[in-house]
């Protein structure tokens, strides 16, 4: 059993979530945003979290009007839901300025210490320095096709 575990971590994509792709998933069902949070259940990629990116998941997400179909506890349960499928991570080395956004280098540097392949964004261009620590910036719907061709 132990060496199927592994197997499937070893074949996980692991990335880091940018909020604004949260934000999109929770504002519409009908994005590839939204299918990826829906993908969390079938355990292919591993999302990595931080303590600052939750609390900027979480305040980002309960701004008053951002989110209208959803109330704070709905928005609880999401994230606590992401919580339990994600892998949390301390973040020990700071590599700041490296982008022109600091909670963008919050991300980064999130995704150098958990060993992400990728950033889901779509500020992809703002993610461009990130291959220097061997992470690629995609899409949501990148993302999603990546899973498709490895079928």
């Amino acid at each position: 059993m132990d060496f199927l575990v592994s197997l499937i971590i070893l074949n996980m994509d692991k990335v880091v979530i940018d909020t604004n792709v949260l934000v999109a998933a929770l504002r519409s069902q009908h994005g590839a945003s939204h299918q990826l949070l829906l993908e969390l259940t079938s355990d292919w990629f591993k999302p990595a979290v931080s303590v600052p990116l939750f609390l900027e998941y979480e305040a980002v997400l309960k701004r008053p009007g951002l989110i209208p179909n959803l109330v704070p506890a709905d928005i609880d349960n999401v994230l606590n839901y992401l919580l339990t499928k994600a892998q949390l991570c301390q973040i020990y080395y700071l590599w700041r300025p490296c982008l022109k956004d600091p909670q963008d280098d919050m991300v980064l540097e999130l995704a150098v210490q958990s060993q992400s392949q990728f950033i889901v964004t779509f500020n992809v261009r703002d993610f461009k320095r990130s291959a220097t620590f061997g992470i690629k910036p995609i899409t949501p719907q990148q993302l999603l096709e990546r899973k498709r061709r490895l079928k």
